[in-house]
């Protein structure tokens, strides 16, 4: 009898051996239909170069389109003279718009969106994100998102690290939230308080300005709005048409080289 009971042990631990091991090969047999299912849709992403995580500075295209954006963390005294000048010239362009900056002037958030602008993250309120913890770090492009959301109904994917700062850990950050995290190739100096004569030569002469090109003005600068006319008649003069950051950059299957220019794979 007892050898019979030890029999039938064996046989049942035996079975459930092999049941374990059918239902792993099942499980690998379906992760492997899936993987060939999906293989012809993969979207690949890679923001990193060497060990680096970078943002995006510009845009490698053969097509002579560049974008301007304004960084909004100040006020909105040249607001309106913007937004005409760029309807002037039927530019859209794209406004990285801190927390503060959107709870202070939500009509101004609102012209945006009507006349067909983007809207960038720039934070909540304009931190060095490389000096807060990760959660911090989503805090602060969260707050932003949510506010503008509700205000508007426009979902936010672009985000500015505040003074253009940056580590690894931010540039996962913003990808984790879906967020496309960009810098600029042109800087206008505007915040340096340059005549508007010195910030239209700065941009127009830049050695770095070339198809694909992300300019970097600001809102709220002392002479931005008096050089813009100019600039943008400059600019078109030599060939480039102007779009949002949204039109510009690659959405998926792309890669960064060692200057933060975005390509296609």
């Amino acid at each position: 009898m007892h050898d019979k009971l030890n029999k039938l042990w064996t046989l049942t631990k035996d079975a459930k051996k092999e049941t374990k091991v059918a239902i792993q090969s099942l499980v690998l047999f379906l992760c492997i239909l899936m993987a060939i299912h999906l293989g012809d849709t993969a979207v690949m992403v890679s923001s990193t170069y060497g060990d680096r995580e970078l943002p995006i500075y510009s845009v490698d295209t053969n097509e002579k389109k560049i974008s301007i954006s304004f960084d909004a963390a100040w006020g909105s005294e040249d607001f309106a003279q913007i937004i005409e000048i760029l309807e002037k010239h039927n530019v859209k362009t794209t406004f990285f718009m801190t927390g503060e900056w959107v709870e202070k002037y939500p009509e101004c958030v609102k012209t945006l969106v009507k006349k067909g602008h983007d809207l960038g993250n720039h934070s909540a309120t304009h931190p060095d994100m490389t000096k807060l913890s990760k959660e911090a770090q989503k805090e602060q492009l969260l707050k932003v998102h949510n506010a503008v959301k509700e205000l508007t109904g426009y979902e936010m994917e672009l985000f500015r690290p505040p003074y253009g700062a940056y580590n690894n850990e931010v540039i996962r950050t913003c990808y984790e939230m879906g967020y496309y995290p960009i810098q600029w190739s042109v800087d206008s100096l505007d915040w340096k308080d340059l005549s508007a004569t010195e910030i239209i030569n700065k941009v127009c002469n830049h050695k770095e300005l070339d198809c694909g090109s992300i300019i970097l003005c600001h809102n709220g600068a002392k002479h931005t709005a008096e050089a813009l006319d100019e600039l943008l008649t400059n600019l078109k003069s030599q060939g480039y048409e102007i779009v949002p950051i949204s039109d510009l950059i690659i959405r998926e299957n792309f890669h960064m080289d060692a200057t933060g220019m975005q390509i296609a794979d």
